[in-house]
């Protein structure tokens, strides 16, 4: 039965069709486009999941949301493994950290980022708190990738997938400049033919706020 993804543009599920193109599985697409206005998912989507968020995909009768969630599913379920480390592995205490850290707490500085700034001036007291934690978690990231290829053992896992859309949205912020060992981190993600064939099947994806 073929993967179907509930695909938002413009947001996380980007990485799952490209975890998707990395294991080579069948998958379809069912389009949702964000409100020219708010940005805001379209309510459709929630009747498919209650929060009405994407990413979700649907599995031979799963309905299973969460970027990580998802990613370590298709990894364990339909890889056998591959992109995932097993829990009796020398790595797996990092894997698990990146795949929880990625949503848990490297993401939240740059969401605020991208809501105070529609608040103009009246946002202007949160920006020196979080401009610090922006920092504080690029600078972790980037001490984290110094001398490797990869974030967790000497081969790709879906914990690269996870926290390259952190790095993308630091990018599209302007923020990811100063951090050369994160760029050169993220362009070679970018380069990957997974990750292209993923952007052919999911449409644009500058990540403009």
């Amino acid at each position: 039965m073929t993967i179907k993804v509930h695909h938002l543009n413009e947001s996380r599920s980007q990485r799952i069709l490209w975890m998707l193109e990395e294991l080579a599985l069948a998958y379809e697409i069912v389009p949702y486009q964000r409100d020219a206005t708010t940005r805001l998912a379209p309510e459709s989507l929630k009747a498919i999941h209650p929060l009405g968020k994407s990413p979700v995909i649907e599995d031979n009768g799963r309905v299973i949301a969460e970027s990580g969630a998802i990613l370590d599913y298709l990894a364990r379920w339909h890889g056998s493994g591959s992109f995932a480390v097993r829990p009796d592995a020398e790595e797996w205490p990092s894997y698990l950290h990146w795949m929880h850290y990625a949503e848990g707490s490297a993401m939240l500085p740059l969401m605020l980022q991208l809501y105070t700034m529609r608040l103009g001036e009246a946002g202007a007291p949160l920006q020196p708190r979080i401009e610090g934690e922006i920092a504080n978690h690029l600078g972790y990231i980037d001490a984290s990738l110094k001398g490797r290829d990869y974030l967790v053992g000497k081969t790709f896992t879906a914990a690269d997938v996870q926290i390259s859309f952190v790095l993308e949205v630091a990018r599209a912020f302007g923020k990811l400049t100063p951090y050369a060992n994160a760029n050169a981190y993220l362009d070679c993600m970018h380069a990957r033919p997974a990750y292209k064939r993923g952007i052919e099947r999911g449409g644009p994806y500058s990540m403009g706020a």
